[in-house]
């Protein structure tokens, strides 16, 4: 589905940063530019000011230096000024952080879960999509932010906001989009093989556009060609990241080199050796269970491989077991 806003990229703030799509932006922007142009101003009076030394008090035939003496009042004025100067940055950025780790009342929650290597998004419906969180400009979301593995950090550069995924634990950021387009999420803390790879994309939509995305939540979203089964279970295998461990088209390839899990790429209808013991007939069954228990039966030469479980509706499980059983 193609939807209006995505005609136009959001303008960045500024030649330094990208673009400011939430109320957590503006506080931090302004911080930001204060401490760059108060650097650069003191930066150029500091560096003037060295010159103007150095040609003043040059070393001169017949002229002898004398020992500099102390002089309390400057010494002890640009020991407290920074130090003040620092409270007052400690206090806005602090404030700022609590601002952003506390929801507005009836904020609409949504979890994130961080597993390698992909972002999931789990709506109040139950719906889960991943590598895609669509929000509605103006309502007031918190961020309920997890691992299922290692450590990750959620990060969107386009609302300012960072905090990592911690396995066992919550953390939390809540924020109001106040514009529409497409942001971009990163993981900001290396994970892995793949960590470069983990990303998402943030859609922000119009209240009526959002309505009308909400009601194609967790369906097939597009022409009839596109939801047919094996097209559709496609598009599901790249959105949940498969492609990075399996390969594309499921070859066990990943650039070039063998990928961290295993070929899929014509194992429907044949045996497969597991770790446990005989091999296993790669039917219907067995794909289901290796999606949704993936520790179930591990493959020969995969025992030190951590696949994440995935929560699918049932369609889009019988979509992607039906692109599985097309490759060859």
């Amino acid at each position: 589905m193609t939807y209006r806003m995505l005609a136009t990229e959001p303008q960045a703030s500024s030649w330094q940063l990208p673009p400011a799509m939430s109320d957590t932006a503006p506080p931090v922007d302004n911080t930001y530019n204060f401490i760059f142009w108060f650097s650069v101003a003191f930066t150029v009076v500091i560096t003037a000011l060295t010159l103007y030394f150095v040609v003043k008090y040059r070393r001169r035939p017949g002229v002898r230096s004398e020992p500099t003496g102390h002089f309390n009042r400057l010494e002890i004025f640009w020991t407290v000024t920074p130090t003040i100067f620092i409270g007052i940055l400690f206090h806005v950025g602090f404030s700022s952080w609590i601002k952003n780790a506390t929801a507005a009342e009836g904020a609409t929650e949504i979890r994130v879960r961080g597993k390698k290597w992909v972002w999931e998004f789990e709506y109040p419906t139950g719906d889960r999509v991943p590598s895609e969180l669509v929000l509605e400009k103006g309502r007031a979301y918190k961020m309920i932010i997890s691992s299922e593995d290692v450590l990750h950090s959620f990060f969107i550069p386009e609302f300012r906001l960072k905090r990592d995924a911690v396995p066992g634990q919550y953390s939390f950021i809540a924020f109001t989009p106040t514009v529409t387009g497409a942001a971009h999420v990163f993981c900001a803390e290396y994970c892995g093989t793949n960590h470069s790879g983990m990303g998402a994309t943030v859609k922000v939509l119009e209240p009526n556009e959002y309505q009308e995305w909400a009601k194609g939540l967790g369906k097939c979203v597009g022409t009839p060609e596109e939801c047919v089964p094996e097209r559709y279970g496609e598009s599901l295998f790249a959105k949940n990241a498969c492609t990075t461990c399996h390969g594309v088209g499921g070859t066990g390839m990943v650039g070039g080199s063998k990928g961290v899990g295993p070929k899929l790429a014509g194992i429907y209808n044949t045996m497969q050796p597991l770790m446990s013991g005989g091999p296993v007939m790669a039917d219907e069954n067995y794909i289901r269970e290796s999606i949704l228990r993936p520790n179930a039966k591990i493959v020969q030469g995969y025992a030190n491989v951590q696949m994440p479980a995935f929560v699918l509706k049932d369609d889009q499980l019988d979509a992607i077991i039906a692109y599985l059983k097309s490759l060859k």
